[in-house]
């Protein structure tokens, strides 16, 4: 047996000793139980069930844990093999690509100082610092990927070896890493990993894939530049994004998929159909809404307000500030306070405000207006109220990271009996957003404690048990494919997210139920039961849009801006052959909007074919063209967006025609 100190290696020799052979149980995904040798790799048991599963499996979880297919394991475990389209097997997948696409880069400058690199939803990054006088640049990139794939053809292992506290830091001042010493610093001894392949050492946590070898297709996608540990008071890093597949083929698809990604982009969309308008005068990340982006977030707006009427809520609207103290109590300002504003001092001393992080507290507030029976209960309260978190610069992009944004937020206040019966409504409130907007390709998942860190959370066992009942029953109840994921509730509660897909097969998460223990508490919330004593509420948090300006985004890039006809800002333009039909274009104009039909008019001295063009670019679902003939039959030519011409109709055919697909649309969201 060899043992390594430091730089030293001594060699001692232990009398050779009768192996005692220990089996150790392992549950598979399907309840199913394997016996296996104690120290059995998660390779292995790939191997013991199929050679074909050994050669596509990436990583196991165990116990809850991913980890790297080569660990042993030492006793009885409950386990999960993953394959690439898994999101477990992806990140591992990606992770190991950082640490490659690392090693690519210290061939190419030596020298190069490593920050973090962590995978993201589509792929990786890796923050570097290069040697003084060097820039990358995307010219650059091609080389990179080349020797990223020449690399990976190596089949270098991937080896997981466990470092002191010391041993680690001595290790990275060596190589003069100021980063990799900073992160050590924060670390508890004998939790420090280090990870090595080829002539490439890094510290991490992993999980990592058994070798390169798996990376078959590489792109590196963008530079870009981010702050060390994401704080404008430290250096500006190179932020080099990339991703990687198993096959070539799969790239070659998800390189279609972004170019189809970028036609889709909200933010180029939004600018074209005049949504909305970001101004450096106002602020970044504080986006504002242009008269067609106000009345698209108007639609949605009242449309979830007509589906919460229908299941006994009330409005309320709360202030865009607040006491600092109001934070403290609710535990905001702790979670929050580095992310938020700064507070505002008032001209009386020791008086501080703050711009709201969460809407939560201030409900929690209106409940504590006046006494409450358990005869009141359920309490319903929902406002779209706009909250403020000071996001670093780097982070923010379009409408979907912002530092000011509203969300559809709600709140529930019922009796522990009452927590199953409302967590199912809310689930129909989501099932008929999602139909309404045609999210059709969607997952749920339960987000429960970990029973082995109970420490963890709050709340006694008997509600956590009830809570998480609940959630399970009412999913069951709903027949929804779920997946189960142990020690990710919140520390107050279990919940229920939902994630949904776009048309690009991107993941989103749109609609979460959240069950909460903690606020109720804090804020010494209460109702007299029927046994006239006091009892706590519980509170059930819920957005089904989540964000309005994330959600918008999403559903932009969703439909590329071709909204359904109930929703979109401009349903109808009228476009006169000529300025003589310019008055009959008007009146026509004016007896749809009568009839709540959202009609404009292209009046431009511009030719016909060159307004269709222009207003089917701005994806104007009905062009009604107007002439000579039109005007002396007093109907117009109907053009559907994508379709092409659909006949002549009276006006009031068309108005009767318009109403009738609106209704239809609404209908089936109420199905």
């Amino acid at each position: 047996m060899q043992i390594f100190l430091k730089n030293k290696r001594i060699i001692t020799n232990f009398a050779p000793s009768k192996k005692i052979l220990v089996m150790i149980k392992i549950t598979l995904p399907d309840n199913s139980v394997r016996e296996f040798d104690q120290g059995i790799t998660g390779l292995g048991i790939a191997e013991a069930i199929s050679s074909r599963l050994a050669k596509e499996v990436l990583s196991i979880s165990v116990n809850g844990e991913v980890r790297d297919l080569m660990r042993p394991i030492d006793s009885d475990a409950s386990i999960k093999l993953h394959l690439w389209d898994d999101r477990e097997g992806q990140e591992t997948f990606w992770h190991s690509s950082a640490h490659i696409m690392a090693e690519a880069i210290e061939f190419f400058y030596p020298g190069t100082k490593f920050g973090i690199g962590p995978t993201v939803d589509n792929g990786f990054y890796y923050d570097i610092d290069l040697p003084e006088g060097k820039v990358l640049s995307d010219k650059d990139l091609a080389g990179i990927e080349q020797k990223v794939l020449e690399l990976s053809r190596l089949k270098s292992d991937i080896v997981r070896s466990e470092i002191s506290k010391a041993d680690a830091l001595e290790l990275f001042t060596a190589k003069g890493d100021p980063y990799k010493i900073e992160l050590i610093t924060d670390l508890v001894d004998g939790t420090i990993t280090l990870y090595r392949q080829g002539n490439f050492t890094d510290l991490c946590r992993g999980p990592h894939l058994p070798n390169t070898g798996f990376i078959k297709a590489v792109k590196l996608t963008n530079i870009a530049g981010a702050y060390w540990r994401g704080s404008e008071k430290n250096k500006m890093l190179t932020r080099v994004y990339g991703i990687t597949f198993p096959k070539q083929k799969l790239l070659e698809e998800y390189l279609v998929l972004l170019e189809e990604a970028k036609k889709r982009d909200h933010r180029k969309i939004g600018k074209e159909m005049e949504l909305f308008h970001f101004s450096p005068a106002v602020g970044m990340g504080l986006p504002l809404w242009l008269p067609k982006g106000a009345t698209l977030r108007d639609n949605l707006e009242k449309f979830l307000k007509k589906v919460q009427k229908k299941f006994g809520y009330e409005q309320v609207i709360t202030p865009h500030i607040g006491d600092v103290a109001l934070y403290r109590t609710s535990g905001h300002l702790a979670k929050y306070g580095k992310d938020s504003f700064q507070p505002i001092h008032t001209p009386n001393e020791g008086e501080e405000y703050m711009l709201k992080p969460m809407n939560c507290p201030h409900h929690c507030e209106i409940y504590k207006f006046k006494p409450r029976s358990y005869k009141d209960l359920p309490v319903r309260m929902a406002e779209f109220g706009t909250v403020y978190r000071y996001e670093q610069s780097g982070e923010l992009h379009g409408l979907t990271r912002v530092r000011s944004f509203t969300q559809d937020d709600a709140h529930i206040f019922c009796r522990p009996d009452q927590l199953k019966e409302e967590f199912l409504k809310v689930i129909d409130i989501i099932f008929i957003i999602f139909r309404a907007l045609d999210f059709k390709d969607y997952a749920a998942q339960i987000s429960l404690r970990d029973p082995n860190n109970k420490e963890k959370y709050i709340g006694s066992d008997e509600n956590w048990e009830k809570a998480e009942s609940a959630i399970i029953e009412a999913c069951a109840e709903k027949g929804l494919k779920t997946v189960t994921e142990l020690g990710e509730a919140a520390f107050y509660g279990p919940k229920l997210d939902f994630m949904i897909k776009d048309a690009l097969g991107r993941k989103w998460q749109l609609g979460t139920i959240q069950v909460d223990y903690n606020l109720p508490e804090r804020f010494g919330l209460e109702y007299i039961g029927s046994d006239d004593k006091r009892h706590r509420p519980v509170m059930i948090h819920r957005a089904p849009f989540g964000s309005m300006e994330r959600f918008c985004a999403v559903l932009i890039e969703h439909t590329a801006g071709k909204f359904p006809l109930w929703l979109t800002p401009e349903q109808v333009v009228v476009l006169p052959i000529s300025e003589k039909y310019n008055e009959y274009a008007q009146k026509v104009s004016n007896q749809l909007n009568i009839s709540d039909i959202r009609a404009g008019i292209d009046d431009r001295n511009e030719k016909i074919g060159r307004k269709i063009r222009d207003n089917e670019m701005k994806r104007i679902p009905y062009l009604l063209i107007v002439g000579e003939k039109e005007f002396e039959q007093n109907t117009v030519a109907v053009r559907r967006q994508g379709e092409g011409d659909q006949g002549s109709m009276t006006i009031d055919e068309f108005t009767a025609f318009i109403n009738n697909e609106v209704s239809e649309q609404l209908a089936d969201a109420w199905k």
